[in-house]
């Protein structure tokens, strides 16, 4: 991205755009009661799209699929399905995301990003190949520079030609965590356990082993520190894509929903490309590994809704977009209360003060 494209996306910060929407909230509460969370999540996003009544359109959830080389030494495999599969899963409505998307009136797209095999045809399948998966990053670059740069420039002309104004991106892949944690791990500075601990429950022997391979890569690639040279050394070609996706929606002031580590990997490389990125993102999660609160708490962020859930990443985007269509009806399709009256007690003799709009 050049800086002339930097440039184009603006920060959301508006304080006087700021106060009206406050205000316009402050009196829904002071007429129907408080609405909790959904108060300053309307406020983000009229600052999103800088109006006094956000609205959305064609929303597109996007699952950036792609095979890891991390995989070989066992980093991931014991997770799931082969990518492939989950991917032919996604397409067919056998996932739980795939039907919530629908319920919710949200596009899904599965974007092919790097998945190690070739995939038929399908109407909902985006076939933006960058290369069948990447290389072992604990034995080489997980990718070339050159790669690295290809996959952001495939997510910037996806971005470009949504005609809409949501993108919610989540990874979907073998390995894709794992090679996640490592990116946000060189980028913190923080230790790359932290990234992959599930939780209380996760066998030790699958941690050391798992360690062994994390830390192997970073050894490796120590010298790997601006966001390109990370991307390169730890990969993921859905990550690479998904920061692509985002500096474009942000620069056309849509909303990003981020699900997921991978989502957030691919949103810290975006932030210090060009930070102002962020304040057009909302977070979600699909399940409770407590790798994602460390990723989350790199934004300061929480996620829309908590709900325990143990499912692929795009299933906590598809279930909290209702809540976001929620927020923003606040501001939009609630009616002002011009002037509301309550009638006294007969004999009271008292008029009770009058509510303003």
């Amino acid at each position: 991205m050049t800086v002339a494209q930097q440039s184009l996306i603006s920060p959301t910060a508006n304080p006087e755009l700021e106060k009206a929407l406050r205000d316009r909230v402050d009196r829904r509460s002071a007429i129907a009661g408080g609405l909790g969370e959904l108060e300053p999540l309307a406020v983000r996003l009229g600052l999103a799209q800088n109006s006094l009544t956000p609205r959305f359109r064609d929303p597109v959830l996007g699952l950036f699929a792609a095979d890891h080389g991390l995989v070989v030494d066992n980093a991931g495999a014991q997770w799931g399905r082969p990518t492939r599969d989950l991917v032919q899963m996604a397409l067919h409505a056998q996932l739980p995301v795939s039907v919530f998307a629908r319920l919710q009136g949200l596009h899904l797209t599965v974007v092919d990003c790097g998945v190690a095999e070739n995939l038929p045809p399908h109407a909902r399948l985006l076939a933006r190949k960058v290369a069948h998966g990447t290389r072992n990053a604990r034995t080489a670059l997980a990718m070339s520079l050159e790669q690295a740069h290809a996959g952001v420039r495939v997510g910037m002309e996806i971005a470009d030609n949504l005609p809409g104004n949501v993108l919610a991106c989540a990874g979907m892949g073998q390995g894709s965590p794992e090679c996640a944690a490592l990116v946000l791990s060189r980028l913190s500075d923080q230790p790359v356990r932290d990234f992959v601990v599930s939780g209380p429950t996760m066998r030790q022997d699958e941690l050391v082993q798992l360690l062994d391979v994390l830390h192997g890569a970073l050894a490796r690639h120590r010298d790997a520190r601006e966001p390109m040279d990370v991307l390169a050394a730890f990969g993921g070609h859905e990550i690479a894509v998904m920061v692509g996706a985002m500096l474009v929606a942000a620069s056309k002031r849509s909303l990003i929903i981020v699900d997921g580590i991978a989502a957030c990997a691919a949103l810290k490389l975006a932030s210090l490309i060009c930070a102002p990125v962020t304040d057009y993102a909302v977070f979600c999660r699909s399940h409770v590994h407590r790798g994602l609160d460390e990723a989350l708490a790199l934004f300061h962020a929480s996620a829309l809704l908590e709900l325990g859930m143990d499912s692929t990443d795009g299933t906590g985007a598809a279930l909290a977009w209702p809540m976001i269509r929620a927020a923003a009806a606040l501001l939009t399709d609630l009616h002002e209360v011009a002037e509301a009256r309550v009638a006294p007690r007969p004999g009271s003799g008292a008029q009770l003060p009058t509510l303003g709009a």
